[in-house]
């Protein structure tokens, strides 16, 4: 492979790597916050109508912005029954192939993040909620998750390529 496509894996290896470890730590505000509560409304009598949306849009964050760390690791579930049988370089063509859906699928599902968070920053979209926060921050969290699966879409496509002619990838 070319150098400047290596030196691309390489930083988009490690930019996802070091987001994706930190991302990790946002289950554990995510707990607290289910925590806390669960502290008010049993000990206290006092629902938190914010808790739950808040929740959900951590959670969002970190499924989407740790989506990249998942596919760079090969935590995605995969359907095996064939797959496995077959030797490394067929599995990277076979990737290669399945790799561009995703591509296609990834920039159409930008297009429509990059409309949407636009659309949310225009007009200062809230959720419909009694709580009513902006949606801008989370889409634009959204959109960036987006952003980091298909640079590290592109990323594992050039190490499958190299995988599926025989080339050694370090």
């Amino acid at each position: 492979m070319p150098k400047p496509i290596r030196y691309y894996v390489r930083y988009v290896d490690a930019f996802n790597r070091r987001v994706g470890r930190l991302i990790t730590y946002l289950i554990f505000v995510m707990i607290g916050v289910l925590l806390i509560s669960s502290i008010a409304r049993t000990a206290f009598n006092s629902p938190m109508n914010w808790v739950v949306e808040l929740s959900q849009f951590m959670m969002v964050a970190y499924f989407l912005v740790g989506g990249a760390y998942s596919m760079q690791m090969g935590a995605h579930v995969r359907m095996d029954l064939l797959y496995g049988r077959m030797s490394l370089r067929r599995r990277a063509a076979l990737d290669v192939v399945t790799i561009l859906f995703l591509i296609v699928f990834l920039v159409t599902l930008l297009l429509g993040g990059i409309s949407s968070t636009q659309y949310a920053l225009q007009y200062g979209e809230r959720s419909y909620s009694s709580w009513a926060p902006p949606l801008a921050p989370i889409k634009i969290i959204m959109t960036f998750g987006i952003v980091l699966m298909l640079l590290q879409s592109f990323s594992t496509l050039f190490k499958d390529l190299a995988t599926a002619r025989g080339e050694e990838w370090s």
